[in-house]
């Protein structure tokens, strides 16, 4: 049940999808893969909007280079744990949502265990390996996985329904060459932001999800472009022939 406070605070909303879809945020458990550029932005909305309970996990500790766009981390966080940085400003902000905040390196000896009761899977992370990871758990739970990713000024989002739609490895499969990659720190809000509205919609069973399709931002361009993906005929992670 809703509280009075809590009425109050999410009431612009409660007009958009009601006090169910509300009480659906309230109840739902996301797991966050990564607090950097795209995990901070992903968090903080999530947060605000009333997510009863955020697991975020994330590995590295807060560096210089990263306050350029990693917006839950500020130069008094320099040295502290990403998560444990991210854990106090989101407190801060909503003290009725949950942050279990974990210090991990996500691997595929502990990803199930770190996804384990989520209702979804939000892939905030930098590198194709762990993605495919929690592609994988994904599939294996049945859990939605919103992916997203960027690069200097560009930025790509889906939303992936296992059994439904084509899944990470369907989309890429390969893995790009590991990089140090530009960013400036527009495009992870951007695409954080998009991320974080394809949980909220989920979750209270708004609009439609990007499922089954690919948007794509040309940050320099101000364009947005969507396309059709489909499974892959042998994938190696969701083929029926993999999975039976």
């Amino acid at each position: 049940m809703l509280t009075e406070r809590e009425r109050e605070r999410y009431s612009r909303q409660i007009l958009l999808f009601g006090e169910e879809g509300q009480e659906r945020l309230k109840q739902a458990k996301v797991f966050i893969a990564g607090a950097g550029g795209l995990g901070c932005p992903i968090a903080l909305y999530l947060a605000v909007a009333g997510v009863g309970e955020i697991r975020l996990v994330d590995r590295d500790v807060v560096d210089r280079t990263n306050l350029n766009r990693q917006v839950l981390h500020w130069e008094k966080d320099l040295g502290i744990p990403k998560v444990r940085s991210a854990e106090e400003k989101l407190w801060e902000v909503n003290p009725d949502v949950r942050i279990e905040a974990l210090e991990a390196t996500i691997n595929e000896a502990n990803v199930h265990d770190l996804a384990a009761g989520a209702d979804l899977i939000v892939d905030a992370m930098d590198n194709f390996p762990t993605r495919y990871l929690l592609n994988r758990e994904a599939i294996r739970s049945g859990v939605p996985l919103i992916h997203g990713a960027i690069r200097g000024f560009d930025g790509q989002v889906t939303t992936i329904v296992p059994g439904r739609t084509a899944c990470l490895e369907c989309i890429f499969p390969e893995a790009p060459p590991a990089e140090v990659f530009p960013v400036v720190g527009t495009t992870p809000g951007f695409i954080g932001l998009i991320q974080a509205n394809e949980a909220i919609k989920y979750i209270t069973g708004s609009g439609d999800l990007l499922a089954g399709r690919l948007l794509l931002w040309d940050g320099l361009a101000a364009k947005l472009e969507t396309f059709a993906v489909e499974r892959r005929s042998g994938c190696p992670a969701c083929s029926r022939e993999v999975c039976q």
